[in-house]
């Protein structure tokens, strides 16, 4: 999720219906330049080559269950669009669901020029660019570590996630986090303690000490992707492994 304020001014976007390495490329309603959705940067157009960059937004893919419980007084958006018939916004794993198909398939809808078979090509991850440097997590280690104390470009981190796949990353300065009570009915650890026994909550942009909620650990900037993408663009990457 990327933030559409360009040079103070927020600009609307649509899809192209173009892609590129197999990554959809969006446009902008106000100058028509094509984006790289993968890394927000500009590709074609009057914006190409200005070095601007979309802010990344935190995001966490998680189920609409674990979600609710943490904002019960969230709003919905409408899924009547006019566009699509609300019935193709099924469930992905619904064969009537809109990509369904595509999902299912271990290949790519077009062919990829740059892969690597450590993990699978469609093999889900979360992954992180911290100071230049990038890390894969997939998601089926991570459901096994609800909690991974790691250090990426330089910067302490932790990496707090659910069984359901829902993952967030913030900046852990030394400390070093454990899970206070182990995840259940598919919901993350809602607080960390560290080592030396203090109590952490866990919220959407902070990691907050219980007893001075005015000590807080900001989050990191993060995308779940598929394999194949994030290799695409970042050939150096390194993968977490859970034994190493």
């Amino acid at each position: 999720m990327y933030s559409t304020n360009i040079d103070g001014e927020t600009v609307e976007f649509g899809t192209s219906g173009m892609l590129y390495r197999s990554n959809k490329l969006m446009y902008d309603r106000k100058t028509n330049t094509l984006w790289n959705q993968f890394i927000g940067r500009p590709a074609l157009g009057p914006l190409a080559g200005s070095g601007i960059k979309l802010e990344i937004l935190p995001v966490t893919v998680t189920t609409w269950g674990e979600w609710f419980a943490e904002h019960p007084a969230t709003t919905v958006l409408d899924i009547d669009t006019g566009i699509y018939r609300p019935e193709e916004y099924g469930p992905e794993w619904e064969p009537y669901s809109i990509y369904h198909s595509y999902r299912i398939s271990p290949n790519t809808m077009f062919p990829v020029w740059r892969q690597d078979g450590r993990l699978d090509t469609k093999g889900q991850l979360f992954g992180l660019l911290v100071n230049g440097r990038a890390k894969a997590y997939p998601l089926d280690s991570l459901k096994d570590h609800p909690v991974v104390n790691d250090s990426l470009g330089g910067q302490n981190l932790v990496v707090v996630s659910s069984p359901s796949g829902g993952s967030r990353a913030f900046q852990r300065g030394n400390f070093t986090f454990s899970p206070t009570f182990p995840p259940e009915n598919d919901f993350a650890p809602t607080q960390l303690h560290d080592q030396n026994g203090r109590q952490w909550q866990v919220q959407d942009a902070h990691l907050v000490q219980v007893e001075d909620p005015s000590r807080r650990l900001p989050r990191i900037p993060s995308q779940n992707a598929y394999w194949f993408g994030w290799y695409s663009y970042y050939p150096d990457t390194a993968i977490f492994n859970p034994n190493p």
